[in-house]
C-alpha cells in the first residue's frame, strides 16, 4: 500500500469480497476501523482477473500505467501538460488526492479530476465547461460490484449551472433545488457530530463546479452516490464507529423525480411526506401521483392572479429570461396566457453570465415541485402560480 503522510488514506489493490477474484486499484480511508470505505477506483470497469501480480508504475513519458505481470495495460493516467522530458513522481495526499507531480511541484494529473462515486472535501467537481456537462458521479453497480452502475449524478444537460440531477440510465431520477449565486440552497449541513459541511457552486471563467469543505476538527466526511440512487452526505461517528447520514436525496418516495405528477408537490414538511396539490388545484381523480387539475378553468380573457408559494423547490422545465427586474419578470408571465408560474431572485453573485437577477418562467404543466423546511426559494416573491380570480372590479 501507498499511505498518505498523515495516515488518513491508503492506495492499493483490493477485492470487494473474499470470494471475488477481481482486483482493483483504489483509495480508501486508512485509519477508520471495520471494512474498507473505498473513495476512488482506477480500473472499475476493467478489473484485474489474472492470477499474475499487477504493477503500478510511472512510464518514461510520465504516465501512470497499471498493468498485469505479462505487460498488458489495464489502466493509464496521462496528462496533456508538457513535461519537457522531466520525470514525474506520484504521491498520495492526506486529502485523499492521488497526484502525479513533477520535481518543480507542477501537478500534471490528479485523481480528484476523475471521481468515481465519491466527493471528498476540497475536491473540485467540474460540472460543466463552456456550458457543456463534463463531470459525472457514477454509482457502483451493486454493494460488492464497483463497476459503473445505472445511477449517475451530474448537471442538468439543458441548464448545467442551474441544477443537478441524479439519472437512472438516461431518465431523471431526482433533482436538486435550483441554484442561486455561489451558495447552494440548503448547502450548509449541521450534524450531531459537531461538524459543519459547507457546499458551494462556483463559476470561474468557462468552468462551473461544486466543492465542499468541512470545519476544522470535523470527522471524515464524504458525498457518495450509492448503487440505489441515493446521494448522501456522510460523516464518521467515532462513538458508533459507523457512517452517519447528514443529508440525503431523494428524501422520500415522493421526492423521486415527477413522482407527484403535474401541478402537485412533494410535501417533505409532513412527518410522513406525501403528494399535495398546489393552491388552486385539486386531485385529478383519487391519485395524487397521476396529476392535479384546476379547481376552476383558467380563461385567457378573464382576470387571474398569482399566489405566492414560499419555501418551495421550483418546478423543472423552466425558461430563464436574463436581465429582468422583478416587475419585468412578472410582466413576462402576466402578459402570456400560457405562462403558469414565475420565480424571481436577486443572486448572491453574477456567476458566469454576469447577471445578478434570475427570472424563471413556466409554460404549461408544473412538474417535480417540492416543499421542505430546509430548502426552497427564500426571495420576497417566490414561485407565484397563476390561479383564476374573478372579481367585479376586474370584469
Amino acid at each position: 500500500m501507498l499511505i498518505s503522510k498523515g495516515g488518513d488514506f491508503a492506495l492499493g489493490f483490493f477485492s470487494p469480497t473474499s470470494s471475488n477474484k477481481s482486483f482493483y486499484l483504489g483509495i480508501w480511508y486508512h485509519k477508520l476501523p471495520g471494512s474498507r470505505t473505498i473513495v476512488w477506483i482506477a480500473n472499475r470497469d476493467n478489473p484485474i482477473v489474472t492470477t499474475s501480480s499487477p504493477i503500478l508504475a510511472i512510464g518514461n513519458n510520465s504516465n501512470l500505467v497499471l498493468s498485469d505481470y505479462h505487460g498488458h495495460n489495464i489502466w493509464i493516467a496521462s496528462s496533456n501538460i508538457a513535461t519537457g522530458g522531466a520525470q514525474a513522481y506520484a504521491v498520495l495526499l492526506d486529502s485523499g488526492n492521488f497526484v502525479l507531480r513533477l520535481a518543480n511541484n507542477t501537478d500534471i494529473w490528479q485523481s480528484f479530476d476523475h471521481p468515481t462515486d465519491t466527493l471528498l472535501p476540497t475536491m473540485r467537481f467540474l460540472v460543466s465547461y463552456k456550458a457543456q456537462v463534463v463531470g459525472r458521479l457514477v454509482a457502483w453497480k451493486g454493494p460488492d460490484d464497483p463497476s459503473s452502475g445505472n445511477f449517475s449524478c451530474t448537471g442538468d444537460p439543458i441548464s448545467p449551472t442551474f441544477q443537478r440531477l441524479i439519472f437512472h440510465g438516461t431518465m431523471p431520477y431526482c433533482r436538486s433545488n435550483v441554484l442561486k449565486g455561489v451558495s447552494v440552497p440548503g448547502g450548509t449541513y449541521l450534524s450531531n457530530t459537531s461538524s459543519i459541511v459547507y457546499e458551494t457552486a462556483i463559476s470561474q471563467g468557462d468552468e462551473f463546479y461544486f466543492m465542499f469543505t468541512v470545519s476544522d476538527g470535523s470527522p471524515s466526511t464524504r458525498f457518495t452516490l450509492d448503487y440505489t440512487g441515493a446521494l448522501r452526505a456522510l460523516s464518521w461517528n467515532y462513538h458508533l464507529l459507523s457512517w452517519e447520514v447528514i443529508s440525503e436525496s431523494p428524501k422520500a418516495a415522493c421526492d423521486i423525480y415527477a413522482a407527484c405528477g403535474p401541478f402537485s408537490y412533494c410535501d417533505l414538511t409532513d412527518v410522513f411526506p406525501s403528494c399535495k396539490c398546489l393552491n388552486g388545484f385539486e386531485p385529478d381523480g383519487h391519485n395524487f401521483s397521476t396529476s392535479c387539475q384546476r379547481t376552476q378553468e383558467l380563461k385567457c380573457g378573464k382576470q387571474s392572479r398569482f399566489v405566492t408559494l414560499p419555501g418551495m423547490k421550483v418546478p423543472d422545465k423552466f425558461l430563464h429570461i436574463k436581465n429582468k427586474s422583478f416587475d419585468e419578470c412578472a410582466a413576462e408571465c402576466s402578459s402570456n396566457c400560457s405562462c403558469t408560474a414565475y420565480a424571481y431572485a436577486n443572486l448572491s453573485s453574477a456567476g458566469a453570465e454576469a447577471d445578478l437577477t434570475r427570472c424563471l418562467v413556466w409554460i404549461g404543466e408544473l412538474i417535480d415541485t417540492g416543499k421542505s423546511v430546509d430548502s426552497g426559494e427564500r426571495e420576497p416573491v417566490p414561485s407565484p402560480c397563476r390561479v383564476p380570480w374573478y372579481a367585479p372590479s376586474f370584469l
